[in-house]
């Protein structure tokens, strides 16, 4: 025998059927169209996204604004053919459209700092004020960049420090970029009794053979002024940014090492201090 309550049931069990049948009876060719566009257009993205990529790689841009461009148009060419395909089955997008717009704005206002970093990373990947292996210098920071993201650059010193750079911090500011090398500067005094083109040409001979100065780049060795100690030298030459510490001070103890061989004297400070008899 079955009871009231279970025989209610079962009719709203059979009014559910009823209504998913007709359902399906009346929009089933809708269904199928729908999903038909959607499976075409994942394909379509997919292909478009791919001819993008490929066209980015055979014009040498970089790599993470060509998957950055590739997967923003696969993604915008799905968000199309979704709205195209529930409008075919008579769905109403524009209260979807409406939301979505809502949304994107709240979320635009919440994440506007990470979003200025990603415009950012894309104004530096495409105009390439700096690459991946130069040594630059921004707002006191200063390192080789090892990689270029699209919220972050990514640089790394002598001491084997990673330096995480935001790019929105890098955009607009003045920005050093001595590439692969480093200018080192050294300056020290003569006694005026010495020779300084002599010291020159000394000077010049040993940066000319230092295996750890960059050879490309012309050292300057010139006279920098003159003080009261004495003639005051100046030596400028370049070295490789990642061990930039340990070229500098080999290179300047070779440069003593050589000056005093020469016979050359490095001048001091001399306080002379005359005694009064009365």
């Amino acid at each position: 025998m079955i009871t009231p309550g279970i025989n209610q049931e079962l009719q709203q069990l059979q009014g559910v059927y009823q209504l998913v049948t007709e359902f399906l009876i009346t929009y089933s060719f809708q269904l199928v169209g729908a999903l038909l566009i959607f499976l075409l257009g994942l394909w379509v993205a997919s292909k478009v996204s791919r001819l993008v990529a490929k066209q980015f790689k055979k014009h040498n841009v970089d790599i993470t604004l060509s998957n950055f461009v590739s997967n923003l148009i696969r993604i915008l060419i799905i968000v199309m053919v979704g709205i195209i395909a529930l409008s075919k089955i008579g769905i109403s997008v524009t209260p979807m459209v409406a939301a979505i717009g809502a949304i994107s704005l709240g979320a635009g206002l919440a994440l506007q700092g990470m979003l200025a970093n990603y415009a950012a990373g894309v104004t530096i990947i495409v105009t390439r004020p700096f690459v991946v292996g130069n040594t630059i210098e921004i707002k006191g920071e200063s390192g080789v960049v090892k990689r270029i993201n699209l919220g972050m650059t990514i640089l790394t010193n002598e001491e084997g420090e990673q330096i995480n750079i935001p790019n929105k911090h890098i955009v607009g500011e003045i920005l050093h970029n001595s590439f692969s090398n480093k200018l080192v500067e050294t300056q020290f005094n003569l006694s005026y009794s010495t020779d300084p083109e002599h010291a020159i040409s000394v000077l010049t001979e040993l940066l000319s053979n230092n295996p750890y100065v960059y050879q490309e780049t012309t050292p300057n060795i010139g006279i920098n002024g003159f003080n009261a100690v004495g003639i005051e030298m100046s030596v400028r030459y370049w070295v490789p940014t990642q061990s930039y510490f340990q070229h500098k001070y080999k290179v300047n103890l070779a440069l003593y090492i050589a000056l005093k061989q020469a016979g050359i004297e490095i001048a001091c400070p001399i306080k002379e201090v005359h005694i009064q008899h009365q």
